[in-house]
């Protein structure tokens, strides 16, 4: 079995090894991933659980996130309570296990078959993704769903938001969550992109290595699925420094930030 790991613990934390451990405590042939996204960024969390568990993989993948903030009640937590824990089922037989916080479950809530909450304690340690789910994590692993509660209403869980930052790669190219089909321009066209305070001059392509060097791109990415109901696929906008990084030509923003496209106008 592939678990992808997934929390906001941090690059290197030994979090990641602490989880594994009691993970492989009851799944010990299994194949553990770490991913570690940016604190309390739910919308790298829903971001990469869409992007891994709705993309070809080996059968019985479970994918195990944990990115809870405790934003969804501003009051003082009560033995360290936080958001509930969920699961849901994708098209492709791959499960997910983790919190429903933020947009944790946006990216995939019109795609998955099943999408419950499981009944397990929502407190009892600051550390739960260790101390408190593990056992149910493992236990749907092994198709044992006794612990699955109601069906959550998907009315409830937000919808991404369009004009954000979903993760910076390893060459510094900028994924949004600007989707690709709501971009009408003609290819080579020339717009204005704005992160934070900094504007950049940017050329809408359709590939991103179809622009010369040293120029910023703005096109349809690597990142994407196809949509579970009718096939059709589904990429979101990239902005690509061609010869360079375009995250440092932005001033390094962090993920959510938003950006704001418009054409350039014509003097």
């Amino acid at each position: 079995m592939l678990i992808s790991l997934i929390g906001d613990y941090g690059t290197g934390d030994p979090a990641f090894i602490e989880v594994t451990q009691r993970l492989l405590m009851d799944l010990p042939q299994a194949q553990i991933h770490l991913l570690s996204v940016p604190p309390f960024s739910t919308l790298a969390t829903g971001f990469w659980i869409a992007q891994l568990g709705l993309n070809p993989g080996p059968e019985g993948r479970l994918i195990y996130h944990n990115c809870a903030p405790r934003q969804d009640d501003p009051e003082a937590r009560r033995d360290n309570e936080g958001e509930g824990l969920t699961y849901a089922l994708l098209p492709n037989g791959v499960k997910v296990v983790g919190v429903n916080a933020g947009y944790t479950l946006s990216f995939i809530k019109h795609h998955a078959k099943v999408l419950k909450g499981v009944n397990v304690s929502r407190g009892g340690s600051q550390f739960r993704s260790r101390d408190v789910f593990p056992t149910a994590a493992t236990a749907i692993a092994n198709e044992d769903f006794s612990l699955l509660g109601e069906a959550l209403d998907v009315a409830q869980i937000p919808d991404p938001p369009d004009d954000r930052i979903a993760w910076i790669d390893g060459y510094g190219n900028i994924k949004t969550t600007i989707p690709a089909h709501s971009i009408n321009l003609e290819p080579e066209t020339q717009c204005v992109i704005r992160i934070g305070n900094v504007v950049s001059d940017a050329v809408y392509s359709d590939g991103s290595f179809k622009v010369p060097e040293g120029t910023l791109a703005f096109a349809p990415g690597s990142a994407g699925w196809n949509n579970a109901k009718d096939g059709n696929p589904i990429r979101w906008m990239e902005l690509f420094l061609r010869g360079g990084n375009a995250w440092e030509r932005f001033g390094k923003p962090p993920v959510n930030q938003p950006v704001i496209q418009s054409l350039k106008l014509k003097l």
